[in-house]
């Protein structure tokens, strides 16, 4: 049977699933029950009637959810878009709830929504590819800062600000001194720690829905909050709103098309990147064209309900995906349930109190700061990092599209600044090994005589070619006896007419002085960029090659080839020996080498205790990961290990035993063999062992003193001495 397609515009209802609808109609309620403040809030800013949010909030919410591609993105009005439409109506003099608002603000709408679709007819959902990750989330971490900053004031009983951060600070302390209400800041600092408690312990409850209907039932009750001078919600009127035809005339259509084509901009910009970064996270797929048609077609729906343009909302997105919404039909019930409020219940949003749904917005945007990509780029890359914080900030102090196209120009000059210096390494050969190794990863590697071989990850251009080229003249300089240079290019894709010139110079000089020159391990292709820039006479008399040990073997070299042993050191070492000296914990693990060590050794000490003091050997290939670790490692291991079991013993007031013994032996044994072969390795070994000796001596006194407490509390008489 031919399976059956879901039409394009109806792709948004691809990821609903029956056994998914418990999580989706929950999730949805709540999103309504959230979406009644937020969407009313933000039609008072952009200058229309508070229904008017709501009225945005179901049709132009369901044309979004049916033809979006993306299963959890939530739609409706939101601050961006609103405050612009609220900037545009100010500067053309137009009061905020007049019927001048009523009539321009659908305009606004219209061409808000022309624009987005012309946008997805000319694809700029290619421009999200030049928006790296510490981008995209600075950009969405600077969005929830930003409207966290404009709730603010609602916590403690004045108006939501607008604009960025040098504008709401002022904006808040200005309401701070016109008129703050400590009640309204109590119950709304109180529910905003309820919330997190209750997130941080009983993630799946939904507080926050609780929060609301209980407030509500109180003010219903007693007036618990009117009485106390805390603001409700307006009371809105019934019924579905009347669909209108926009009128033209109502403002000038070139600065109407002006301020429509910004709105377009922050809308494409905010929520394409958004919900980019919540399909990353959650790992779905977006079609970013079908994404920006989505949003044209819901902005123009609302305008025809005479309502103000639609954006993505990262805050009720952060909600879905906290209580499970899994597809689209979130948002259509959502939208339903709106509906049903608008028709039949709209007498229980005057008992709602502002502070507490604002605390439920404010917890809900907070959750979406990209908090943890910010810990981890500040751990593991200080570059990315600053991008992230240059994005957030740029956003916080620029507004949207300043900091989304700051974020895009700072992605570009990371790449070019980690292009213009890529990982380098001199390489060597092991004896009693094929291949070559980095000379500075590889204790044991020693270089070819005579010969300078380099390694160089990434295409030649402009930027970089000069660290290139002082590579290789500092190699000779400390090497002046060296005959020839090898580059390994297997990562030179590509290279610049600025890198060939400079090329051509070392060609030309290194012949002068007698020195040949290789380019090997490369592409095809990188010979034919060559031969089109004019450097072909260097392939047409061999110093382009295809292999290094091609290249070795035109200078007479063949396997094994000779090497610069140090002093007293010779060529016949034991293959398997020399494969002992890789210290594979520190290549594999980094910084955190000591921290994986520390975890060997404790399952070595959980398998002692299991199984009895059974052969180290044995211990150790039952206790990790690695059947076999090198000699190197090993010594590292068994020196944790031997002052781990020093501790252990001395904690239980013994002195040593016979597996310290053992541990001291076989540490004598490798350490030995390590200096015959690698007196630098060794030293390293011993300093380390210096280091936990000087960390043991530290603890020893504190393990006493518990031995000592131990010991009087089974026997009050007796004691011991704190220096045996």
């Amino acid at each position: 049977m031919q399976k059956i397609s879901t039409p394009k515009f109806l792709q948004g209802l691809k990821t609903f699933s029956p056994k998914n609808l418990k999580d989706d109609l929950f999730s949805g309620i709540i999103i309504a029950l959230v979406s009644i403040p937020i969407s009313m809030g933000y039609a008072q800013i952009a200058g229309l009637p508070p229904v008017y949010g709501l009225y945005s909030s179901i049709l132009p919410v369901i044309v979004f959810a049916l033809m979006t591609s993306s299963p959890q993105y939530i739609f409706g009005v939101d601050a961006a878009p609103a405050a612009l439409v609220g900037a545009e109506l100010s500067a053309l003099g137009i009061a905020s709830g007049s019927s001048q608002a009523l009539a321009a603000v659908p305009l606004f709408t219209f061409f808000t929504g022309i624009f987005l679709v012309i946008f997805a007819l000319c694809r700029f959902g290619k421009l999200k590819k030049y928006v790296s990750s510490p981008v995209l989330g600075g950009f969405v971490s600077g969005i929830c800062i930003t409207i966290i900053l404009m709730q603010i004031p609602k916590l403690f009983g004045g108006n939501p600000g607008t604009g960025e951060v040098f504008q709401l600070l002022p904006h808040i302390y200005r309401e701070i001194i016109n008129g703050f209400n400590g009640w309204a800041f109590g119950t709304g600092v109180l529910c905003i720690a309820l919330i997190l408690v209750c997130k941080r312990f009983f993630p799946k409850f939904p507080l926050s829905v609780a929060i609301m209907i209980l407030s509500a039932f109180l003010e219903w009750q007693f007036h618990l909050f009117s009485n106390a001078g805390i603001k409700l919600l307006p009371e809105v009127p019934k019924g579905f709103p009347k669909f209108i035809i926009p009128d033209f005339t109502a403002v000038p259509v070139l600065d109407c098309i002006k301020g429509a084509f910004s709105i377009a901009l922050v809308i494409t910009a905010e929520t394409l990147l958004a919900a980019n970064g919540y399909a990353m996270k959650n790992r779905y797929k977006l079609s970013d064209n079908t994404e920006i048609l989505s949003y044209g077609a819901a902005n123009l729906v609302s305008c025809v309900l005479g309502s103000c343009p639609v954006n993505g909302s990262v805050s009720r997105t952060s909600m879905n995906q906290q209580f499970h919404g899994r597809s689209q039909m979130t948002q259509i019930i959502a939208s339903l349930v709106l509906l049903f409020i608008l028709l039949f219940g709209t007498g229980f949003i005057k008992y709602l109190p502002v502070p507490v749904l604002t605390a439920i917005v404010i917890t809900a945007l907070w959750g979406a700061v990209e908090l943890e990509t910010a810990k981890k780029l500040a751990k593991c890359d200080r570059k990315e990092y600053l991008i992230f914080l240059a994005a957030m900030i740029a956003v916080l102090i620029f507004g949207t599209i300043i900091g989304v196209f700051s974020g895009v120009l700072l992605s570009f000059l990371h790449v070019i600044i980690r292009e213009s210096i890529p990982p380098r390494s001199f390489l060597g050969c092991i004896p009693g090994r094929g291949g070559f190794f980095s000379l500075d990863h590889f204790p044991a590697a020693r270089p070819v005589k005579n010969v300078i071989i380099y390694r160089f990850r990434g295409n030649l251009f402009f930027a970089n070619i000069e660290q290139f080229k002082d590579d290789i003249e500092n190699a000779l300089a400390e090497r002046p006896e060296a005959k020839a240079v090898i580059v390994d290019a297997s990562a030179i894709g590509a290279v610049d007419i600025t890198a060939c010139e400079t090329l051509e110079f070392l060609w030309q000089d290194f012949r002068e002085r007698g020195i040949k020159f290789y380019l090997t391990e490369h592409s095809q292709n990188l010979n034919e960029q060559l031969r089109s820039l004019g450097l072909g006479y260097m392939i047409e008399e061999g110093g382009i090659r295809r292999k290094m040990s091609v290249a070795l073997h035109d200078m007479g070299m063949t396997k094994p080839y000779e090497l610069e042993l140090k002093e007293n050191e010779t060529a016949a070492e034991e293959p398997e020996f020399q494969e002992n000296l890789l210290r594979e914990f520190e290549w594999a693990f980094g910084k955190d080498a000591q921290k994986h060590i520390e975890e060997y050794v404790q399952n070595m000490i959980s398998h002692m205790n299991e199984n009895g003091n059974e052969d180290i050997s044995h211990m150790m290939e039952d206790s990790g990961m690695w059947n076999k670790v090198s000699s190197y490692d090993e010594e590292l291991i068994l020196q944790v290990f031997e002052l781990r079991i020093r501790e252990l013993e001395l904690s239980r007031g013994n002195q040593d035993s016979e597996l310290e013994m053992q541990i001291k032996e076989r540490r004598e044994k490798i350490l030995s063999e390590i200096r015959k072969v690698d007196s630098k390795s060794a030293s390293r070994l011993e300093r380390n062992r210096e280091k936990l000796e000087q960390k043991f001596s530290e603890r020893k006194q504190s393990i006493l003193d518990k031995l000592s407490k131990r010991i009087k509390q089974k026997n009050p008489s007796s004691g011991i001495a704190p220096d045996k």
